[in-house]
């Protein structure tokens, strides 16, 4: 059984604990506002981006543009994994490492099998998780999220999008937390290449004379949209990455309150019962000293 010392130390552990996941709280909470600012921002682009190379596909024959035309066997897949840097943010990292390898071992099992699955790994959670495990890593960006910058989604796009055209890969997918709300994320898994855009009714039925022409248009929008969609799923999972840190130190916080609560208890009820064992002894001590 704890002395009163030991109960004295733990309380004073746990006051000191709840501190710190309080400042915790508030920080990701700070962080969460202007997070969530830059990923609704980044939406409207993304998707007018997306309609507007959907209206202009339609119109020209994709096989000119091999990042819109599919292969017809897929014998080599790209993962792009999106991850924090930092933990103490719940299930967030660990949701959406199983997501990626689920679709390594069970979409693409056959591909795996004969060594034909590499990862891009944004993130250092991720980067850590697979390259222990000896998976190919073509790069790895650990730190990404400490200087969030467009700089580093571009690269990714880039270097995505050449492998895509050397032959080295034939689909690319990318695996993110997508920013819904605060208690709930949305894993994705989305096919990032080759670019199959979906054509709006508003747009299909819309005619526009085109300079200089669809076809060199789609060749400057290709580019554009790659970059695009990666820097927005980074910024949808920077905001889901603090709201996923607020709510685990709130509710790190909470638990310190009870388990406080519960120690409380425990001291009262052990110095209550060493003050009666002290008035035993002392009633003992004086009925033999009487005798």
């Amino acid at each position: 059984m704890p002395t009163l010392k030991d109960i004295r130390v733990r309380i004073k552990g746990v006051k000191s604990t709840q501190q710190v996941t309080k400042a915790m709280k508030m920080v990701a909470a700070a962080k969460l506002r202007r997070a969530q600012e830059r990923a609704i921002m980044a939406r409207p682009y993304a998707a007018k981006l997306k309609d507007m190379l959907g209206s202009l596909s339609s119109k020209v024959d994709t096989s000119l543009n091999p990042l819109l035309s599919g292969r017809t066997e897929v014998n080599k897949v790209l993962v792009i994994l999106i991850t924090s840097d930092r933990g103490l943010c719940g299930a967030f990292n660990t949701n959406i490492i199983k997501l990626a390898y689920k679709t390594i071992h069970e979409d693409f099992a056959d591909i795996h099998s004969k060594g034909g699955a590499s990862l891009i790994c944004a993130g250092s959670r991720g980067f850590d998780f697979f390259r222990k495990r000896d998976y190919n890593i073509v790069k790895g960006y650990p730190a990404v999220f400490q200087n969030l910058d467009f700089s580093t989604a571009k690269e990714i796009a880039e270097t995505a999008s050449g492998m895509y055209l050397r032959g080295e890969v034939d689909r690319v997918i990318v695996a993110y937390n997508e920013f819904k709300s605060v208690l709930a994320p949305n894993l994705k898994a989305e096919v990032l290449l080759p670019i199959a855009p979906e054509t709006s009714a508003k747009e299909s039925g819309s005619d526009y004379i085109y300079e200089p022409s669809p076809s060199a248009i789609i060749d400057v929008l290709v580019p554009k949209h790659l970059n695009t969609q990666i820097w927005r799923m980074m910024l949808e999972s920077n905001a889901a990455e603090q709201a996923a840190r607020m709510s685990a130190m709130d509710s790190a916080t909470e638990n310190a309150k009870d388990l406080l609560r519960t120690l409380n208890i425990s001291y009262n009820r052990a110095r209550q019962a060493a003050i009666t064992t002290e008035l035993s002894e002392i009633v003992a001590g004086a009925d033999a000293l009487s005798s």
